[in-house]
């Protein structure tokens, strides 16, 4: 992840996700003689494929980073490991998916091959593999069981395997290496089910003979269609970018339809999995990816989500050092808001420990953030009031509303103001709102005001909405509310507004 990725690689990707997209309303291309608002137009039309509207509405998931690096105390393995070293003691997935689940991960992701190259599941295609390990006398497969425990739990099932291979003696050989990959890749979609996920990062170091294989996205991306067509492939592929940070703090203004030719997915090889000590640089770390002024220089726009990625410990393998590191609730909570909250999905890394279990450190943690979580969402402050919007149609919509029912505006309005009267005063410190994003994303400016008995006053404001924004905001009481949409790419749209408080 050290490297840059040659022209032809970026050209694989990009042509890979016009190629992958759904050709309906999942891209488009700008022409040259297209107007600014034709642009905006077309950017307001684009809609999330099917699988990528599923993969947004789980919100939640999770990684569980466990491998050779675990008993080895490393990070990134260099392949030289003896597997013998791999043997957890009490090893159980269904603890590891019953522990996301309760935290309301709703889809995890294992690494069935790391760096390291070594393989969570008895490939055929390699010895460096759990087959030569003493945990369960060579006999045990982690894929399997944790597929198992997934399917069983009604948990999301998906795999994360590592382009570089530091065991392998062809990588480096691009025509020997991909054939290798296409393989193991195969074994992974055909043995084990439902797979809803494919995560690939830009690992891309050099091999024994000095060279660095070309990967080959295309025939990548082609057989994950053909076998199991309903997962999403992130965040080296054509459905889910990566956010652009492991922080698990996403942008503030986060729009889902993007410019292809503007993301520099090279950034991804360069600082994926590493401590964010590097300086934010080029559009996957902008501040804005797909604002009016960046929209107006695309050749290309697609509908392209957000993943933000981060681990609950500092490291993304479990240490035993790191046990008193854990991500406190209050922190967990923070980044909830800041992912989630932020148009995008939050993928949380919950490694398990040397014992093959998720460790009580972790456990405990993420159960008080669950607690607060659901304390806070679990009464809309805002229900049961009356709402007025003069220009808009069924604003009943807000308050109970879904992709087939929801409010937007009259004719051609772009701005619109709903006020809303509560059924008595209340105190409240979080805005809800949701698009119908299923038509597009559209809303680029809104305010949230309050009467205070005299006059109205600006409580927050933002710009994006998408599936979901929350906004935190010191606490106020008030009976009366108006939300203003200030801006919006065609008509507005709004499935949910909610009003809650923190506890």
């Amino acid at each position: 992840m050290k490297t840059k990725y040659n022209s032809l690689l970026l050209l694989a990707l990009s042509l890979s996700t016009m190629t992958y997209a759904q050709k309906k309303q999942n891209y488009v291309t700008i022409s040259v003689t297209d107007s600014e608002q034709d642009i905006v137009r077309k950017a307001a039309n684009l809609t999330p494929s099917a699988r990528q509207l599923r993969w947004q509405e789980l919100e939640l998931t999770g990684f569980l980073h466990f491998g050779m690096n675990t008993f080895t105390d490393r990070e990134w393995g260099d392949g030289k490991e003896d597997p013998q070293l791999f043997n957890p003691t009490a090893l159980d997935a269904a603890q590891w998916v019953r522990t996301c689940k309760e935290a309301g991960i709703k889809q995890v992701i294992i690494t069935a091959k790391h760096h390291d190259g070594f393989c969570l599941w008895p490939s055929k295609y390699t010895e460096h593999s759990v087959k030569n390990s003493p945990w369960k006398n060579g006999k045990g497969d982690v894929v399997k069981e944790i597929a198992e425990a997934c399917h069983q739990q009604g948990v999301g099932f998906g795999v994360y395997l590592s382009p570089w291979d530091r065991n392998n003696p062809d990588y480096g050989d691009t025509e020997k290496y991909n054939t290798y990959f296409l393989n193991q890749l195969t074994e992974l979609l055909s043995n084990y089910g439902k797979v809803d996920e494919v995560w690939f990062d830009g690992a891309n170091g050099e091999g024994p003979n000095g060279k660095k294989p070309v990967y080959q996205f295309d025939a990548w991306y082609s057989l994950i269609r053909k076998l199991q067509p309903g997962a999403v492939i992130a965040v080296m592929g054509p459905d889910v970018r990566w956010v652009g940070t492991e922080s698990g703090y996403g942008r503030l203004t986060e729009w889902s339809t993007v410019p292809m030719n503007g993301l520099a997915n090279e950034s991804i090889a360069d600082n994926s999995q590493k401590d964010m000590t590097f300086a934010p640089k080029g559009d996957m770390t902008g501040d804005d990816l797909g604002g009016r002024q960046v929209i107006s220089k695309a050749k290309t726009l697609v509908w392209y989500p957000s993943e933000t990625d981060v681990s609950i410990r500092p490291g993304w393998f479990y240490h035993d050092t790191e046990d008193l590191k854990v991500k406190s609730p209050e922190k967990l909570t923070d980044i909830y808001y800041s992912s989630v909250g932020r148009n995008s999905v939050l993928l949380l890394n919950i490694p398990p420990d040397k014992r093959g279990l998720i460790n009580e450190h972790d456990q405990k943690n993420l159960r008080e953030w669950k607690s607060v979580i659901d304390r806070t969402f679990k009464n809309n402050l805002a229900k049961g009031a009356k709402i007025i919007s003069s220009n808009g149609v069924n604003a009943a919509a807000l308050l109970n509303g879904s992709f087939r029912n929801y409010w937007t505006t009259r004719g051609k309005d772009t701005a619109a103001v709903l006020e809303l009267t509560l059924s008595k005063p209340q105190t409240f410190d979080v805005l809800l709102l949701k698009e119908n994003i299923t038509v597009g994303q559209r809303i680029e400016q809104f305010d949230l005001e309050y009467f205070d008995g005299k006059t109205w006053a600006v409580l927050t404001e933002g710009t994006t909405v998408g599936a979901k924004r929350l906004i935190r905001f010191k606490p106020v009481t008030a009976q009366k509310v108006r939300l203003k949409v200030k801006a919006s790419r065609l008509n507005p749209t709004l499935t949910a507004f909610g009003l809650y408080k923190q506890p």
